[in-house]
């Protein structure tokens, strides 16, 4: 099997795979819905929101990840993987929404609980266990970064239903309706916690900063240890879609005689070449004007000012 056709083959699977979990969160999500209403419970609700917005997110991945392997154009020279992005973000904004109004809800019933149908719960537990589950073994099959996030994703409903089945069977002993509403705002705060760091990388990734995996300071420090290298500045180093990075730098050579080609080869052994994808640098001897640096330098001389 050819390279072409062996990377066809798992972009086919992977995308088969997000469209199995897709459909199979959403059906149950469905479900869910009229279940919560039948059984009067908040948690199940609650869930519901939550499924919903994994649901979005399963299809904005299937969407995306087709997307993503078109190859670059003129427009977008780096091509579009870097449009996963917007998938994460509008299913972290609609998740924020979603939870918000389902705490708004379940806050009250704390102080006034509400009979729930407890059987009812347990059945739903169950058959959340289960979609939830076969969704991950799923997509666990998958080896691309976007499968594997899915499953852990996936494998957290899957305990955020365990856990319901638990608060059911508590109820099914003890008469503590208050049991629901509580598992409601635990439920709700795991997940605002758990899509509060996931938006923070996605705003990291489109405010362009520094990868949390590239140590831009320690980079410099080990160019300058490169023999023939005087300095280097103007770096700048930005993630396509949070996973392959890009790394652009200005190095200043000692003189004349250090062999260019030589200093970059080495400056390209300090980078991982699975994480950045493209690298550019530039080559400049002492004493040479740059324009760049100048602006750098005016930059921090008004920062300091200020």
């Amino acid at each position: 099997m050819s390279h072409q056709s062996h990377g066809e083959y798992h972009h086919h699977r992977s995308s088969e795979n997000l469209k199995v979990a897709f459909f199979l969160n959403l059906g149950f999500t469905l479900l869910e819905v009229a279940g919560g209403f039948w059984t009067n419970s908040i948690a199940i609700l609650t869930d519901s929101v939550h499924d919903f917005g994994d649901s979005i997110s399963l299809g904005l991945a299937c969407y995306f990840d087709r997307l993503s392997y078109r190859k670059r154009s003129a427009r977008h020279t780096y091509g579009y993987r870097r449009f996963r992005i917007f998938g994460g973000l509008i299913t972290g904004l609609t998740l924020l929404l979603g939870l918000a109004f389902v705490l708004y809800h379940a806050i009250p019933r704390l102080m006034h609980p509400a009979e729930v149908q407890v059987p009812g719960m347990m059945v739903l537990a169950v058959i959340g266990v289960f979609f939830n589950g076969a969704a991950v073994l799923r997509v666990r099959r998958g080896s691309s970064l976007t499968e594997k996030l899915v499953s852990w994703h996936l494998l957290e409903d899957a305990l955020g239903w365990i856990a319901v089945l638990i608060g059911a069977g508590i109820m099914a002993i003890w008469n503590v309706p208050v049991v629901d509403p509580l598992l409601s705002i635990g439920i709700s705060l795991l997940v605002f916690w758990n899509v509060g760091k996931n938006l923070k990388k996605v705003f990291a990734v489109l405010l362009q900063s520094a990868p949390d995996d590239f140590d831009v300071d320690d980079f410099g420090r080990r160019v300058r240890c490169i023999a023939g290298v005087e300095s280097i500045h103007h770096v700048h180093s930005w993630s396509i879609d949070g996973e392959s990075h890009v790394l652009s730098a200005h190095l200043v050579l000692a003189d004349a005689s250090v062999d260019p080609a030589e200093v970059k080869a080495k400056v390209r052994e300090l980078l991982s070449a699975d994480l950045f994808e493209h690298v550019t640098l530039e080559v400049e001897v002492a004493g040479e004007a740059c324009p760049q640096r100048e602006r750098e330098e005016a930059g921090s001389e008004l920062s300091e000012g200020e």
